[in-house]
């Protein structure tokens, strides 16, 4: 049987859609639901949290850098086992690049590939209404993608409350809870995003903290109500990426973390031996290995360590003469 699905959409970065998405599957995961969580587009931060809170691999689902038969692929593979699948959008519902129709990368190209429905949260902060015509707005822009139900957040007070609540639920969207403004909860920042969750040591309770808040303020049953059964394709897919080489070394410590966990999947299921090295303990990758892997982290906050690692950048040049470094 399919698992059910929706999507945590939003306006815009900063409406709370990470804090919402953590809380829920918190509070489902405590109900027993086995729930699996995605991040729509190209983001290697939010899904280590989801994976913390789900106990879980992450997923991304980038409909501009991957293949319709990989998004099938990859999403067919979460869904095995799963009685819910969670999806954060990233940036706003609709945001996304020009391109092909399904192709720009947005949270809405899955929506309709896959006929899920949207929870859309809004920061109404500031504004009480007049939330009411962002809603309608979203609920009209594009006949593919169905707005289910609305979750406010950063409400000030009851009355804040019953006012957006009630014009919203005149147009026949349910909203289905709304969470008080809380600065206790909000996650810690620096300048490419979220901090990693690896370096929270606090992260279990924070993501209780969550959960409580949810389950308090969020009608759980609602939102599996919204939820509709994935549409998967038939015979799903078999969209893994091509092979770099068949003994890979990745660069892998604080500095270098950022690595899709679909692409690792992708290699053990093709039998691909990965051996890891770690540049800021000055190791060379392996000469053994046929390919080189440098992911993405925060190599500039480890610059004077990898400045001094000489044995590393020795032997990364060595290893570029004759194979490829990616």
């Amino acid at each position: 049987m399919s698992p059910r699905a929706f999507i945590v959409g939003a306006p815009r970065s900063g409406s709370g859609k990470t804090t919402l998405t953590l809380g829920l599957l918190t509070a489902l995961a405590r109900r027993g639901v086995a729930v699996r969580a995605a991040k729509s587009g190209p983001d290697y931060i939010d899904p280590a949290f989801h994976a913390a809170a789900t106990r879980s691999v992450g997923l991304n689902l980038d409909t501009w850098a991957m293949p319709p038969s990989m998004i099938d692929t990859l999403i067919g593979h979460a869904a095995a086992g799963a009685e819910a699948i969670v999806i954060e959008s990233a940036m706003g519902l609709f945001d996304g690049v020009p391109g092909a129709e399904g192709r720009s990368g947005a949270a809405a190209d899955l929506a309709r590939r896959f006929g899920i429905p949207v929870m859309l949260v809004l920061d109404v902060s500031g504004q009480s209404q007049t939330a009411a015509a962002i809603v309608r707005g979203f609920a009209t822009h594009d006949p593919g993608v169905h707005i289910a139900g609305v979750v406010l957040n950063r409400v000030g007070s009851p009355r804040h409350t019953t006012l957006a609540g009630d014009a919203i639920a005149a147009l026949g969207i349910p909203v289905l809870g709304a969470i008080p403004r809380e600065d206790a909860v909000a996650l810690p920042e620096r300048h490419l995003g979220l901090v990693q969750a690896t370096e929270l040591s606090d992260l279990p309770a924070y993501l209780e903290r969550l959960g409580d808040l949810v389950a308090k303020h969020v009608d759980l049953d609602r939102v599996l109500a919204l939820a509709e059964p994935l549409g998967l394709p038939p015979g799903g897919g078999d969209g893994w990426l091509l092979l770099p080489g068949r003994c890979i070394a990745l660069a892998r410590d604080a500095a270098f973390t950022f690595v899709y966990d679909h692409v690792l999947e992708g290699w053990r299921r093709a039998g691909v031996e990965v051996v890891t090295f770690s540049p800021l303990a000055d190791e060379a990758p392996p000469d053994r290995c046929d390919a080189c892997w440098l992911p993405g982290g925060y190599p500039e906050l480890h610059a004077a360590a990898l400045a001094g690692a000489g044995a590393f950048k020795a032997g990364l040049a060595r290893f570029a003469q004759t194979r490829p470094v990616h």
